[in-house]
């Protein structure tokens, strides 16, 4: 069953579940990107936001948690592949750390947008 076109999606979906897991439990940046996003969700329910205003929520929740572990993937690769300081590596981490300032920023106007009203 696991070789059919089904089995290996479902094999791969549990190899996504493990690394979101790994993510949470060994990397203190999606720990805290993740407590932001519950803190937000319950937001969310607590000011009775729209259904137009939960899809840009999710989407800019998971917009962050994603470009942060795709962050952490690329620091990982550079530092296996180039323990030592290196100015090229270190170029490759601050570019990805800036994907995810860029994100956070996209989360953050999203999230004025929808709760400044509000108060």
């Amino acid at each position: 069953m696991m070789n059919t076109f089904l089995g290996k999606r479902l094999k791969g979906t549990v190899y996504a579940f493990k690394g979101a897991l790994l993510l949470l439990r060994h990397e203190a940046s999606i720990q805290v990107q993740a407590v932001i996003s519950i803190i937000m969700i319950f937001a969310g329910f607590y000011f009775e936001i729209s259904t137009t205003e939960w899809m840009f929520q999710i989407f800019a929740i998971g917009l962050v948690l994603s470009i942060e572990g795709m962050n952490t993937v690329a620091e990982e690769i550079a530092d296996f592949v180039h323990p030592d300081f290196h100015n090229k590596i270190g170029f490759i981490k601050d570019v990805a750390a800036g994907a995810v300032f860029f994100a956070a920023i996209t989360a953050i106007v999203i999230g004025c947008i929808i709760y400044i009203p509000k108060f």
